[in-house]
């Protein structure tokens, strides 16, 4: 305890910022990187004109009051108070659209990954490039934007991400990690920049210099993991801690998104491994040995900090509709008087899910509260079918949920399995994998391959971006390989489970009835307005 007070007295700390979809996270190290404080604040993002959003108020009060938690902390456990770290890092999730003008006003509300608004730009765009550009990337909505002739367009002057905005916000540098700069826009994995011959089609296209846009001038600077993204200003500073206690001139690495934090927080940036993060959305993470052979609707090709190239599976719907499902258990359980924790409600009802069928005994469910690409249904309606004679009781229900929330991730994939692509490990993170065995013996099954939990691997994407920030200022000259080996992972604890056989033929089974059902969806979307 002494020690710890000490580095934090001394600004021998890193500190990691990640904006989630529900929930904003600080996370504070040690200068052994290890977790010692935290802070956190819960938010949701709103439908307002059939635009998922969040307001800038809200990511300034968001950030704000995570900050004061975290302060909070540090004070309850070493009765200090927080006025220094050594290094800071922001991260949230990726994409979106984030357009201001020469005065860094904000031309259209927020547009987040969330929305499927961009089909006709992505497909155009995925065409020209040879390479797949989906609906969430910021590119696309750009695009979109000139398209639909959008009167913004021509003031453009700056767009971003929510990381990079924040990260402006708080050093006033217009910058990006490469990974995070990777959904934006194809990088070059060998310039860890933007892709060039991209760029020049893209600026070429009649409608974009009609509006006379051009990506180089108006997308944030790309940075690798390990370089100096600014400091902390006097500003930023306030802006962070409105109490005036935090002082200014801390370095600041380059904000990232929350694939590339979910890579370091699991260590898996070396080829042929990969994560599978489980939320709200889920995606899938592999860092490719050698290029994939085509480009596919169903894949994205991003990088990781460091710039190598990763295929990414990105679903946007993962636990929303199983907490749903919970929800009804804990009201129906308040009905009756019974008292019981929402964690133990969940691994009661995960756990019973153990007991199902291996195929779901005959049922079906569609998770989708959002519209989905990879299976090309462009509006979320949430669905449970079965058919008359299916097996219906709560462990078959509960499995089918689970089952739902990973199906579309399977069917991403199977399309990795046929390119032959190559995995030596794969770590699971998110909430999907608390309760212990269940959504990991799933996913193995989804997979058909092991899935692998660290024991900190709940501490998530702010660790992440707290690990990044600690490497800037004390890398020492090595890789970010060789410090997440050396310096964060040595003798950390792993524990694994294989694919169960009868449980991969029983995933395969509901695998075929969910893409055969697919047609029940697209019907439930173009009839229930």
């Amino acid at each position: 305890m002494e020690r710890i007070k000490g580095e934090i007295l001394n600004g021998r700390t890193a500190l990691g910022i990640e904006f989630g979809s529900t929930r904003i996270k600080a996370v504070l190290v040690d200068s052994t990187n290890a977790p010692v404080a935290q802070g956190d604040h819960e938010w949701e993002n709103r439908l307002e004109n059939g635009v998922w959003t969040y307001t800038l108020e809200d990511i300034l009060t968001g950030l704000q009051d995570c900050y004061a938690h975290l302060k909070e902390d540090v004070k309850l456990r070493y009765g200090v108070t927080l006025t220094k770290v050594g290094a800071i890092g922001v991260s949230a999730m990726m994409h979106g659209y984030m357009a201001f003008d020469a005065d860094k006003n904000l031309l259209v509300p927020f547009r987040t990954w969330r929305n499927s608004m961009t089909a006709d730009a992505a497909e155009e765009l995925s065409a020209l490039f040879g390479f797949n550009i989906p609906q969430r990337w910021s590119i696309a909505h750009l695009y979109q934007a000139i398209l639909n002739g959008e009167e913004h367009v021509g003031q453009i002057k700056y767009q971003t991400t929510l990381a990079g905005y924040v990260h402006w916000l708080l050093t006033g540098e217009f910058a990006l990690g490469v990974g995070e700069a990777s959904g934006m826009f194809p990088i070059d994995s060998k310039t860890k920049d933007y892709n060039e011959v991209m760029l020049e089609k893209f600026d070429n296209l009649p409608k974009v210099k009609s509006a006379g846009i051009s990506v180089r001038n108006i997308f944030p600077k790309v940075l690798s993991a390990g370089e100096n993204a600014g400091t902390l200003t006097a500003e930023g500073a306030k802006l962070l801690d409105p109490s005036g206690d935090l002082e200014s001139g801390i370095p600041m690495c380059p904000p990232e998104g929350d694939a590339g934090t979910g890579m370091v927080a699991t260590n898996s940036i070396t080829k042929r491994t990969g994560n599978v993060s489980a939320g709200t959305s889920v995606f899938a993470m592999v860092v490719l040995d050698e290029p994939l052979k085509n480009a596919y609707p169903e894949i994205d090709v991003v990088t990781t900090p460091s710039g190598d190239d990763v295929a990414m599976v990105h679903v946007n719907t993962c636990t929303s509709d199983l907490n749903a499902w919970v929800n009804i258990f804990r009201e129906f359980a308040s009905l009756t008087g019974a008292e019981i924790s929402m964690g133990e409600l969940y691994d009661k009802l995960y756990t019973k899910a153990l007991e199902g069928d291996k195929d779901c005994g005959g049922l079906l469910a569609y998770n989708y509260f959002s519209g989905e690409n990879i299976t090309d249904i462009p509006e979320g309606r949430p669905l449970f079918v079965r058919l008359p004679d299916a097996k219906f009781n709560l462990a078959n229900m509960m499995r089918t949920h689970l089952y739902a929330s990973m199906a579309t991730l399977k069917l991403g994939m199977d399309i990795l399995a046929k390119e032959n692509v190559k995995i030596d490990k794969m770590f699971g993170h998110g909430g999907l994998f608390k309760t212990k065995d269940v959504g990991q013996s799933f996913m193995a099954a989804a997979m058909n391959c092991p899935v692998s939990l660290m024991e900190t691997a709940g501490e998530g994407g702010a660790w992440g971006i707290a690990l990044l920030a600690s490497y800037m200022v004390n890398g020492g000259g090595k890789t970010l390989t060789d410090f997440l080996n050396d310096n964060v992972f040595a003798g950390g604890n792993v524990y694994t489970l294989e694919p169960n056989e009868d449980d991969v033929k029983g995933f395969n089974a509901y695998a075929e009835r969910y893409r055969n059902g697919l047609a029940i969806e697209k019907a439930a979307v173009e009839n229930l307005k």
